[in-house]
Formats: structure tokens, sequence, C-alpha cells
């Protein structure tokens, strides 16, 4: 259970209590909530969503959460960065982010509850079980809604050959009769992604990557498009040989803090199997 406190500045004198809060990045629905579990004080006492607040009020914030997930002290991730508000882990590749029927409690959302125990697991955004790098997960319900609008990602991919740097803006929707794969399609989501490639060694790049839209697989889907699938992407196109899951690892996130509204970048270092790449030449 996490309590914020807020002071009231001057530009919000003399509005609604809902008005602040919205400012701050709270929806209804969690304004729902605080009503219901008398969450939301000022002074001590009750401070409806309908009252009037005045500069230089201190406002407390505290809304309750009951963790559901099975804790696994046992699994490995480091933890890059943390507060009361936020956890960002280095997840390794074949850990999956949530738990499923496959993978009940090796998961990052395991690992979670068990550093943890009483706080809810909000991951701010999904990995791939084999893509690695780093994870915002979120330790309250606002700070979810906050960060999910601040987020900005680096990832960083390994390619057979001289993939160079450019603008990628093509459609991408799912594969007729295929669950899992996605391909450039006409009536698909429009998807955009900017890459830069960094260092060309050995016959592979590495190629830094920024997303402007989210869709599912999208890097892997792009550059397969391009005639540069990742390396170990058998599923599109990559070649297994020199590594055994895709290359690819999220290597930055920067966000703004939903409390202090700070801006803060972590990174995470290239992992040994993709920088392992570089010390053997393409046959």
């Amino acid at each position: 259970m996490r309590e914020i406190l807020y002071t009231v500045p001057q530009d919000m004198d003399g509005c609604t209590a809902a008005v602040f809060l919205r400012a701050s990045g709270y929806s209804r629905r969690m304004m729902s909530n605080l009503k219901a579990t008398g969450g939301l004080t000022r002074g001590g006492e009750i401070l409806r969503t309908v009252d009037i607040v005045r500069c230089g009020d201190i406002i407390s914030v505290v809304m309750e959460d009951e963790p559901t997930m099975t804790p696994n002290p046992s699994l490995k991730a480091e933890l890059s960065y943390s507060d009361e508000d936020i956890a960002v882990f280095s997840k390794p590749p074949d850990m999956p982010v949530h738990p499923s029927i496959k993978h009940p409690d090796d998961t990052l959302g395991n690992l979670f509850t068990a550093m943890f125990p009483d706080t809810v697991f909000r991951p701010v955004y999904r990995l791939d079980c084999n893509t690695s790098g780093l994870c915002v997960c979120a330790k309250t319900r606002h700070a979810a809604a906050v960060l999910a609008k601040s987020i900005d990602k680096v990832y960083y991919a390994v390619v057979k050959g001289d993939m160079g740097s450019g603008e990628i803006d093509l459609p991408i929707g799912r594969e007729e009769g295929s669950i899992i794969r996605r391909e450039i399609s006409a009536d698909g989501k429009p998807a955009k992604t900017l890459y830069y490639t960094e260092r060309f060694e050995n016959g592979h790049s590495l190629v830094r990557v920024r997303l402007l839209t989210g869709r599912t697989h999208q890097i892997r889907v792009h550059f397969s498009h391009m005639g540069f699938p990742l390396c170990g992407d058998d599923l599109y196109g990559g070649d297994r040989t020199m590594i055994s899951r895709h290359a690819l690892h999220c290597g930055e996130v920067s966000f703004t803090h939903p409390v202090t509204g700070k801006r803060i970048t972590v990174t995470s270092q290239l992992p040994e199997d993709m920088t392992a790449l570089f010390r053997t030449e393409v046959k």
C-alpha cells in the first residue's frame, strides 16, 4: 500500500478534487476506488471529489492492492531500478513476462511478487519471452496509468549483413491461418520503425531501433521484410546456427516519474549471446 502526498499548486486553487486528481493522472475508475476505500483525505479528513481544494492543501492518496500471483524467489533477473512507484528489471531471454498454462510460476511476474510481496505486478509493456532487456513495472495503479503515456524504449537487434540506417513504414497484420505469425499487409495496422546501424563487424550489424508504433513482432517482421531477419529468429527466416533465440534486446528506457515528474533513463548492457555474434565470422 502506497501513500502519495500532493501539495495543491497556485494554478489549481479553487478547482475540485476531481479536476486536481485528473490533472495528476488519476482515472475515474481510480477515483471511484478511492471513494470506496476512503483513500482520499485532506488533513486527516475524507476529501470528496466534488470538494474544492486550495493552494497549499496537502492531499493524501492511498490506493489498496491485493497481489494475486504466486511468488517464486528462486528466479533471477537484474533489478536495474527501483523506488516506491516503479521497478525496472533487465529480463533474461527465455523468461516470460506473464504466467500462462505452460509457464505458471517461472515468469517475471512471479519474481516481482517474491521481491515485492504486497504489490500487484503491473508491467507497463510486454516483451516476448525470448526478447531480453528492460521491462518497466508499476507498483501502483496511478504509476501504471502515467507511465504508459511517457515510456520511450530503445531496442538493439543483431542481423547478418550491413543493414545500414533508415525508416520502415509498412502496415502489419496477422498472417492468415496463423495465431502467432505477423506479416506486411495492406489492410494491417500502421507500423513505423526507425533504425540505425551502430556497428558492423564479422558480417553482423548491431542495429539501434526506435518504434514509433507498437505492433506485435514489429521489429522482427519489418527487418525480415527488408531481407535482414534477426539472427536466431527462425519464425521469420533468421539463422539459429550461432544463437538459439532471436537477437533482440531492450537496452534503454526513459520515462517521466509519475510522482516527481523527473525524466529517468535506465540502460542495460547487451547480453553475452548477442555480443558473441561479433566475435565469429559469418560463413
